[in-house]
């Protein structure tokens, strides 16, 4: 380890001394960068992740000088994967840098790529407002480039995650033109009925009995066989029970599906709230009674 740190940094002095000293078109930029993409590769091996990060944004700084974006994008983002391991803000910092440089020179994909690389950061620091953010990046630039599954699940975790915030209206509205589009699409229909159920809770979340009603309705236009799923019996069942304000049918309806399709940490998150809701209705009307 510490011999892999001593090569770096004596990698590290060559490389600048290449660039205080005189070059000819660019050949000291050249020199400087391969020096420092050695350097990088020591600390790499010895593990320290911000020295090797310092020494990849150098690098870039090289390819820049070459007019090289998409060297240094690159750059830029083996920096992100350095400081990923010690340095959250930086590493969002490089990655916010790779993927305008990818812009600059049209490569898309990489660009949605890198956005949704810094959505799923946010994501592990439960910073779920920004990860919506930049999950919308991606998922726009994913579309654009045809990539429709990866959009999709961008789209779903925008979902999922504007429910937490209790968005609810826009979870719904993504999760059923999510839905819309799956249908059309042999590989993507048999995930229909599963959008459907999130679409469905959400609308449960909101707690309007005719609004519920009539997207189930939607639903079974949408797609014809849901009718007979049992995500559809669940969100059917479900309903009856807040309509008749009964809790204990809410949590029998949950238990019945549970033990034969798990739901999921989201799902039943929602579902825990749609509960709560209905038992603090419950001890209203007790308490007026």
């Amino acid at each position: 380890m510490g011999d892999q740190i001593a090569r770096g940094e004596e990698f590290v002095k060559k490389a600048e001394k290449k660039l205080s000293g005189w070059g000819l078109f660019g050949s000291k930029y050249d020199d400087a960068a391969d020096l420092f993409d050695k350097a990088a590769n020591c600390f790499k091996l010895a593990k320290s992740w911000d020295r090797a990060g310092a020494v990849y944004v150098k690098l870039a700084s090289c390819h820049l000088k070459l007019d090289s974006k998409h060297e240094a994008a690159g750059a830029y983002a083996n920096a992100a994967h350095c400081y990923k391991k010690t340095n959250m803000r930086e590493a969002i910092s490089c990655l916010e840098q790779a993927v305008h440089m990818f812009l600059d020179i049209g490569r898309l994909n990489m660009s949605a790529r890198y956005y949704k690389e810094i959505a799923e950061l946010y994501e592990q620091e439960q910073n779920l407002e920004q990860a919506i953010t930049y999950y919308e990046k991606a998922a726009d630039l994913f579309q654009s480039e045809d990539v429709t599954t990866t959009a999709n699940q961008c789209k779903q975790k925008i979902a999922e995650f504007s429910a937490k915030l209790e968005k609810y209206q826009r979870a719904i509205e993504i999760f059923e033109e999510i839905a819309q589009h799956s249908i059309k699409n042999n590989l993507l229909k048999y995930g229909v009925r599963g959008h459907l159920l999130n679409a469905g809770i959400c609308q449960l979340c909101r707690g309007d009995v005719v609004a519920i009603n009539n997207a189930l309705e939607r639903y079974q236009e949408l797609d014809p066989t849901f009718s007979g799923t049992r995500e559809c019996k669940l969100l059917v069942d479900l309903e009856a029970a807040i309509d008749e304000e009964d809790v204990a049918k809410f949590t029998g309806c949950l238990k019945e599906y549970d033990s034969m399709t798990k739901l999921d940490e989201w799902r039943t998150t929602l579902l825990l709230r749609v509960k709560e809701a209905l038992k603090a209705k419950e001890l209203e009307e007790d308490d007026l009674t």
